[in-house]
């Protein structure tokens, strides 16, 4: 048995999510333990190279109730995933790696970039990213909340070592 210091957070079907490397903060997002990676609405991508490393350019939208806010956002590409969504059709999407920070507690993820404008939510959090890390109770949505979590520690308030 491998010992923890912080239990698991346990998540919601929904939750806001800060992608700190690109400055977003309260990202809205929807929890999918069927799918395994995790995905980010994005327009306007354009790859490109510098030297030996790989870049992409992305618009993203922060806020789904307000589309006219816009952050153009440049990282360096880790690679590329055929993903084949819920309809059974395949896609070739750019693979970036991010920090992701939920209740203060931050780690990296991986991301494919995709166009999810006929989805609710601009960002999909997928298996891999929450492996080792969250318990998801689908029934709830925003379980999250950073008053119940204490700042010096990561825990929950309530929390007792047994």
């Amino acid at each position: 048995m491998e010992f923890r210091k912080h239990p698991k957070l346990k998540i919601g079907a929904v939750e806001f999510c800060d992608l700190t490397d690109m400055g977003i903060e309260k990202l809205e997002m929807r929890v999918d333990t069927g799918a395994a990676t995790s995905s980010l609405h994005v327009d306007n991508i354009e790859e490109y190279s510098k030297g030996k490393k790989n870049f992409v350019s992305f618009d993203l939208h922060p806020d789904i109730h307000n589309v006219d806010k816009v952050i153009r956002t440049t990282v360096e590409i880790l690679g590329t995933k055929t993903v084949k969504s819920s309809s059974a059709d395949t896609e070739k999407r750019v693979v970036i790696t991010t920090d992701i920070r939920l209740a203060g507690r931050q780690w990296p993820i991986q991301l494919t970039l995709t166009d999810r404008s006929e989805m609710t939510y601009m960002m999909l959090l997928g298996r891999e990213a929450m492996e080792g890390r969250v318990l998801v109770d689908p029934e709830f949505e925003f379980l999250l909340v950073m008053e119940d979590f204490d700042e010096d520690e990561d825990l929950p308030a309530d929390y007792e070592e047994e």
